[in-house]
């Protein structure tokens, strides 16, 4: 291939992400340098975590995206050539290769990835979904046998981890989710104690109905109508993980907070995170999340898009929540 195409942010979106925002770009392949290698990207992630990337918050865990540049994404790709030992033609690699077709790199936060083990795999269970979902439910929220958990989000590509891990260790899990069939295979198929439909259910209602024994655990990717509800049946001295508040990501005015009175009578404790601060743990994370989809108790799905194009207008179903499953684009 003697060129190839990349997506550049152009613009910043104000609240929902246009294709205006982003510009296709050629590119004629370019001789390497010594300790270079090129990849062909085969398998692109699409995560909420974007929008703010997109943004011009430069208070945020990570700089956000220049314009002009790539836009920034993870990905799984094939080495094509190479002028460095470590990473030689025919590897497997995994790294932040962004939205392109090609890219080079000299390696660093670049991971080889083990024969045998599916792109969609990796990208969906034990790359940054699944390191999330472990530091935060594992690391953060510390869980015990017998106690409850509720996780908003889900039936999304760290929710949904989130829970099945939390049935591994021995806790009650409740789910929050956006469809009747999302919360069908949160139950029937990964084995979660109950699920909210946020869409139509009376939220306080089924969360009351299905937390009789109270809250303990409250693993937040949304933010919205459910976030004052999980901490008006929170437990004395529960947990509450803040991971992603995906429900306030495209508007203007981030919408209000929950009541903080709940909070000091019942003494919660209260956490944001962000994987950037962990990547040093990285394979021991991963090594959990392995262990656990090994023995069998992680479940997965994924949503193809095809073709690097596809990624400008697919983004938008992880706020529409049209996506079933980790959302990845086939290239």
């Amino acid at each position: 291939m003697s060129s190839y195409q990349s997506i550049h942010l152009v613009k910043r979106p104000v609240t929902n992400i246009e294709a205006s925002c982003f510009e296709s770009r050629s590119h004629a392949v370019e001789a390497l340098q010594d300790g270079e290698f090129r990849v062909k990207q085969t398998h692109m992630s699409l995560d909420p975590a974007m929008r703010g990337w997109m943004s011009a918050d430069t208070e945020s865990y990570i700089p956000p995206v220049a314009l002009g540049d790539v836009m920034r994404a993870s990905g799984i790709a094939e080495v094509i050539e190479s002028r460095n030992a470590q990473f030689p033609v025919g590897a497997t690699v995994m790294g932040m290769f962004g939205w392109t077709e090609q890219a080079v790199s000299n390696g660093a936060g670049i991971n080889i990835i083990p024969a045998g083990l599916p792109a969609e795999a990796v990208l969906a269970v034990l790359a940054l979904p699944g390191m999330t979902a472990a530091q935060g439910l594992l690391e953060i929220a510390k869980p015990k046998t017998g106690e409850t958990l509720l996780v908003s989000g889900a039936a999304g590509s760290v929710g949904s981890l989130v829970g099945q891990i939390a049935k591994a260790e021995g806790l009650r899990v409740i789910g929050v989710a956006g469809s009747d069939e999302k919360c069908r295979w949160l139950v029937e198929e990964l084995g979660f104690d109950g699920a909210v439909n946020y869409k139509t259910d009376n939220i306080a209602e089924k969360v009351a109905e299905l937390t009789p024994n109270g809250i303990d655990i409250y693993f937040e990717n949304t933010g919205g109508e459910i976030q004052q509800v999980a901490i008006d049946n929170m437990n004395a001295f529960g947990r509450i993980v803040v991971c992603g508040m995906i429900a306030d990501y495209n508007t203007e005015q981030p919408s209000a907070g929950p009541n903080w009175i709940p909070i000091v009578k019942k003494r919660l404790s209260i956490q944001g995170f962000t994987m950037p601060d962990h990547f040093d743990k990285a394979p021991q994370l991963m090594q959990q999340v392995s262990s656990y989809l090994q023995a069998g108790k992680l479940k997965y799905r994924v949503h193809v898009l095809e073709g690097l194009d596809s990624a400008i207008e697919g983004i938008n179903l992880l706020f529409s929540g049209e996506n079933q499953g980790k959302l990845l684009v086939r290239l």
